[in-house]
């Protein structure tokens, strides 16, 4: 997990950092997903599947698409620890990913990836080869989602963000202008600008 971590803690000033980076809470039976929104430079949502013991992470500029049609941009950024998985609350200004954050979603997930005989995949072996699926339980995201290394525009770090077409697949709903508040405060982004320390 060390080496996994290296860039991320590099880029962090973990002195300083209200987030809990070195903190890896206790396995759980199912592995966890999150989809934090993220005020920064830009405002998106960043994509984490739990992986080897870290989150595998994406910034996801217009967040999930239940709709199969839709092929979303998801850039793959540096591993993430554990314990970021719950953090809400402001980064700040001039720290690597200086913003407000809100648990947008979280929850288990299960991993969808075989192989060409039909074999399960670990999700790890999967990120490295360029396609995972997976299945999100969560409060606002329900059913199969795939990523895909595309390297979209040739940039090595650009993957697709599809919704499955499967029972859960709606093409009339938006659930990131819908759903504005965090599953675990009720707040917003904008709320967590205003009060971090609430």
């Amino acid at each position: 997990m060390g080496d996994d971590l290296r860039a991320y803690r590099e880029r962090h000033d973990l002195e300083g950092a209200p987030e809990a980076p070195g903190v890896v809470p206790e396995p759980a039976d199912r592995p966890i997903f999150v989809v934090q929104q993220h005020a920064a430079s830009s405002m998106h949502y960043d994509l984490r599947l739990e992986a080897d013991g870290v989150l595998k992470s994406w910034a996801v500029p217009k967040g999930p698409s239940t709709d199969p049609s839709e092929k979303r941009l998801a850039v793959r950024v540096e591993d993430h620890s554990l314990g970021y998985a719950d953090f809400e609350g402001v980064i700040g200004e001039g720290e690597y990913g200086g913003g407000s954050v809100i648990v947008w979603d979280i929850g288990p997930y299960r991993n969808l990836t075989t192989d060409d005989d039909g074999a399960e995949v670990d999700v790890a072996t999967a990120v490295d080869a360029g396609h995972v699926k997976v299945w999100l339980a969560g409060d606002k995201l329900r059913g199969g989602w795939a990523l895909t290394h595309a390297k979209v525009g040739g940039d090595e770090a650009n993957w697709l963000l599809v919704k499955v077409a499967d029972e859960t697949a709606d093409a009339r709903c938006d659930p990131t202008s819908t759903e504005t508040t965090s599953v675990l405060s009720g707040r917003t982004v904008a709320e967590v600008t205003e009060d971090p320390g609430r």
